[in-house]
């Protein structure tokens, strides 16, 4: 765990938490990716316990209350996000922590039915621990689920020339994203880093999926520089793994 990149990365999420609320939430899973209403992914969460890995604003701790769960808790690094999901949930049976997802801030474990993180593990500092955490937390049999921005879809730049590469898909580690205006470090990572640290944490892979769905109301709401339409529509731009625990 690095805590400087910690503490950089505190610092950046609390000042720019407005701009994210209710943004990159459930039923979504990312930019242009299949929701939740689609793919059914957690399947019926009616009487679960569920934990959020990087909760941010609660708004996808406000979807699973909407559809039935029976326990909520989440975790995430910024004090901001925290304190707008204590208002976003205040009427909820809800635990919030305000923790990096590389420490266990006292969960229970063996505990919950469903561990989730959308749009968040690519922040670890430490993929390995923060997969043991979550192995935890997890019943045997238990679900996890995550996605984060493809790992090729950072590599990737558009150009007058057309799509190229603008850095190896191989170089892995800390970054700074060229989208991102704060001081923040994100974490990039193999597709086949992931899968393999989920195996050897004890996980089965149940699905992947890098799908992206186009249309013009998503291309009118979500186009910007980064995610422009040509670099969209040849290269996937989230990545969704679910697992369970043996």
């Amino acid at each position: 765990m690095n805590n400087d990149t910690l503490l950089i990365n505190k610092k950046s999420w609390d000042v720019v938490a407005p701009r994210f609320y209710g943004r990159t939430a459930l039923p979504e899973y990312g930019p242009f990716a299949p929701e939740e209403t689609k793919l059914n992914l957690f399947e019926n969460v009616s009487g679960k316990k569920i934990l959020d890995i990087g909760c941010g604003s609660g708004h996808s701790l406000k979807y699973m209350n909407d559809n039935g769960a029976a326990e909520l808790w989440g975790l995430d690094l910024s004090h901001s996000q925290i304190s707008a999901a204590k208002e976003l949930l205040k009427d909820a049976k809800v635990q919030l922590f305000q923790s990096p997802m590389e420490l266990d801030p006292g969960l229970p474990h063996a505990y919950f039915d469903v561990v989730y993180s959308i749009f968040a593990l690519g922040w670890t500092t430490n993929l390995e621990q923060t997969l043991k955490n979550v192995y935890q937390y997890l019943k045997p049999g238990g679900t996890f689920i995550f996605s984060w921005e493809h790992p090729l879809f950072s590599r990737i730049q558009n150009t007058e020339d057309g799509l190229l590469f603008n850095k190896s898909y191989h170089e892995e580690g800390p970054y700074d994203h060229q989208a991102w205006n704060h001081p923040a470090i994100m974490q990039q990572y193999k597709v086949s880093t992931y899968i393999n640290s989920l195996v050897d944490t004890g996980f089965k892979i149940v699905k992947m999926v890098e799908d992206v769905r186009i249309n013009e109301e998503l291309i009118n709401r979500d186009h910007n520089r980064w995610y422009n339409r040509p670099k969209v529509e040849s290269v996937p731009t989230t990545i969704i793994i679910k697992c369970e625990k043996l």
